[in-house]
């Protein structure tokens, strides 16, 4: 079951399932809620993926800055964004990021993860920009909408992974 826009709100107020969020009354939609960019990154290194962790390597990245205006100038490739609201997922809810069409209509892509119970952090996403003329992103733009997603019943482990926000720190 998806959650609607007032179950969102409602546990935004209760339990700060967002924070970090410029407008809530803007950004909530009738099943989600709009991510904002924070940070963008250019991948400067190859990545190293395995089965058990023991040997992975994430690509190095380099942080891009917008420009006077606060654009990011984009040209055709992949980047690597860092989405500005803080998430803090509950044991029986989980979540997943989906694309704003106006970023395809630019001639953009994203890839997505998928957001576990009990993960907590700012969310990250790869934009994939395909249009030859590349790609103007303000910071602070709207580019993807957060769908949370209850569980039938609450998880004994939630996330704990590398991502979470206590182990950034």
């Amino acid at each position: 079951m998806l959650l609607s826009k007032h179950e969102i709100k409602e546990r935004i107020q209760k339990s700060g399932l967002v924070s970090n969020y410029v407008n809530l009354d803007e950004q909530l939609q009738p099943a989600g809620i709009d991510l904002t960019v924070s940070k963008v990154y250019k991948f400067k290194t190859s990545g190293k993926i395995d089965f058990d962790n023991k040997e992975r390597k994430l690509s190095e990245v380099e942080e891009l800055h917008p420009d006077s205006r606060g654009y990011f100038n984009l040209p055709k490739g992949i980047y690597k964004l860092q989405f500005a609201e803080e998430v803090r997922l509950p044991n029986d809810v989980a979540a997943i990021n989906i694309l704003r069409s106006s970023v395809m209509r630019s001639g953009c892509m994203m890839h997505h993860g998928f957001w576990d119970p009990g993960y907590h952090g700012k969310g990250e996403t790869a934009l994939l920009v395909e249009n030859e003329n590349g790609l103007q992103l303000k910071k602070g733009a709207k580019v993807s909408q957060l769908i949370f997603m209850k569980l039938s019943q609450e998880t004994r482990e939630g996330y704990s992974g590398i991502h979470h926000m206590e182990n950034l720190k």
